[in-house]
C-alpha cells in the first residue's frame, strides 16, 4: 500500500511532515519514540489501511519535520500532533505511540477531545503515575551531549533482546542517529519532573499498551490512574514490536483501535485478532 507524503504547521509555525493512507472513518495517528521517525510505522500503512486512514508524523526537529523550534517538551509535541489532526479534519482518531510517543499521545488526546476515540501506547505505560526523575533526566542529557555515539548504543542494548536481528538493530540505529546532539540534550532536559500521571487521570477514554517483554507492564498500577487499561505482552520483543513482531501487532492493533468505535468492524480484513 503506498502512502501520501503530506505537510502541515504545528501551533509554533515548526513545519511538521506526515504520511497518510487509507479512506477510512476512524484514522490510527502514530507517533514515533524520541530520536525516531514516522518511517518506523511504514509497515503498519500496508497492513492496516484497508480498515482505518493510517497517518504517520515526524514530530519536530525528527525525520522531515522543522528544526526551529524554540521550546521543547511533551505538551509542544502533542501540538505537532494536533496539529495533523486539523490539518485533516479527523473526526474518530486512535492516538498510537511508542515510547515517548505513547505520552505525547495521552497529551494530544486531551487537545483533541471528543475527537479521540482512545490512547494505544507501544511499550510505554509499563506503569503510568510515575514522574519522571529531574537528577535522571539531567544525566541522561549530559551524557548524550558528551558521547552520543556511546550513549545510543548504551539505550539500543537496553532496548532490545541479545539475540534481535543485527540488520533490524543497525536500521533502528541509523534512523536514531540524525538528531543534533544540542536537541537531543534539550529533550531529556524538559521531561525533568514531568509527571506521567497526571494528564492520564484526566482521560475518559480507554486506554490500551502494546507492550514488549524486555521491562515489566504493571496493570494493576496503571488501572489506578486509568481504570478503563488494559495491555497485552508480546513474547520475545523488545521496545519496538511494530518492528520486530509486526504480524501480531498489527493484529493487537486493529482488535483494540476498532473496539474503540461501537460502528467499527472488531476484525480487520485479512487479519485475525486475538
Amino acid at each position: 500500500m503506498s502512502f501520501e507524503n503530506r505537510m502541515t504547521h504545528s501551533s509554533d509555525g515548526v513545519r511538521i511532515a506526515y504520511s497518510v493512507s487509507g479512506m477510512a472513518e476512524v484514522a490510527l495517528l502514530l507517533i514515533h519514540g524520541g530520536l525516531a521517525d514516522r518511517t518506523f510505522w511504514d509497515g503498519q500503512h500496508s497492513a492496516l489501511s484497508e480498515q482505518f486512514r493510517v497517518i504517520a508524523l515526524d514530530l519536530a526537529e525528527h525525520g522531515d519535520s522543522g528544526s526551529n523550534r524554540q521550546e521543547w517538551g511533551i505538551l509542544p509535541f502533542a501540538h505537532d500532533v494536533t496539529a495533523v489532526i486539523e490539518a485533516e479534519k479527523l473526526q474518530s482518531v486512535v492516538l498510537v505511540g511508542n515510547s515517548l510517543g505513547g505520552t505525547v499521545g495521552i497529551e494530544a488526546a486531551l487537545l483533541a477531545r471528543e475527537r479521540a476515540l482512545g490512547v494505544v501506547g507501544v511499550d510505554t505505560f509499563h506503569d503510568l503515575g510515575r514522574r519522571i526523575d529531574p537528577t535522571w533526566a539531567r544525566e541522561q542529557a549530559e551524557a548524550w551531549r558528551r558521547d552520543f555515539g556511546g550513549a545510543l548504543a548504551q539505550m539500543l542494548r537496553a532496548l532490545f533482546h541479545s539475540d534481535a536481528d543485527p540488520s533490524l538493530v543497525a536500521r533502528v540505529r541509523r534512523g536514531m542517529s540524525k538528531m543534533s546532539v544540542e536537541t537531543v540534550s534539550a529533550m531529556f532536559l524538559s521531561l525533568a519532573g514531568y509527571d506521567t500521571g497526571a494528564s492520564a487521570r484526566q482521560l475518559r477514554i480507554p486506554v490500551r499498551c502494546i507492550n514488549g517483554d524486555l521491562f515489566p507492564t504493571n496493570t494493576p498500577a496503571s488501572r489506578k490512574v486509568v481504570s478503563d487499561f488494559d495491555a497485552v505482552v508480546l513474547p520475545h520483543t523488545g521496545h519496538f514490536p511494530m518492528l520486530e513482531n509486526p504480524g501480531e501487532f498489527d493484529c493487537k492493533l486493529a482488535h483494540f483501535a476498532a473496539a474503540f468505535h461501537p460502528f467499527q468492524s472488531r476484525e480487520a480484513p485479512g487479519l485475525k485478532t486475538a
